[in-house]
Parts: C-alpha cells; structure tokens; sequence
C-alpha cells in the first residue's frame, strides 16, 4: 500500500534553515508528481511546493526563492529545503502524492520558526 513517511521537522529560529524529507513507498515512485502542504492551526491545509515526475517545480508564492522542493528516485524520496524561515512558515507539513486518483498524505511534521 502507499506509504508517505516525513521526517526532518523541528523548532528552529527565523532566518534558519530545514530539509524536510519525504520517504515513499508501495507505488512506482519515478511516475508520480509529489507535493508538499502545511498547514497551521486553524487553517486550511496549502500547498507549499510540488515537482512533477519530470522535475518541474511550483511553488507557492508565500515560499518563493525560500524553499527548494527535489527529488532522489534512486532513493523514493522528496525533500523540502527551507531556507530563511520565518515564523509564519511554522506549520505541521505533509508530503502527497496522487495514485489511482486517491490522494495520500503522511502523516506530517511539526516545524516551528521561533525565537
């Protein structure tokens, strides 16, 4: 079965950096587009950043030129660079991916920017 696993998380001070990591299992990882979103208290859950199968990137606007969103299909796994963090960037973060028209999530990390 589709497992999304994320790892990474923590408190760190604005200005700092994080690499999030996202370890993926039970499809043919290469072929997928995968994702990542937060989502911080009492609000929506937003998309942060997304690489197709082919590499492409998008990224929310909020993050843009901050975080790099890649990808090791050697090793099944996306990553988040986060850099010059900011404490409205604290949020629980989750990886996605959609198979077989179902979307899948892990089950989040906790990052919090603070001083």
């Amino acid at each position: 079965q589709v497992q999304l696993v994320e790892s990474g998380g923590g408190l760190v001070q604005p200005v700092g950096s994080l690499r999030l990591s996202c370890a993926a299992s039970g499809f043919i990882f290469r072929i997928y587009n995968m994702g990542w979103y937060r989502q911080a208290p009492g609000k929506q859950r937003d998309l942060v950043a997304r690489i197709t199968s082919g590499g492409s990137t998008n990224y929310a606007d909020s993050v843009e030129g901050r975080f790099t969103i890649s990808r090791d299909n050697a090793k099944n796994t996306v990553y988040l660079q986060m850099n010059s963090l900011k404490p409205e960037d604290t949020a629980v973060y989750f990886c996605n991916t959609v198979y077989d028209r179902k979307n899948y999530w892990g089950q989040g990390t906790q990052v919090t920017v603070s001083s």
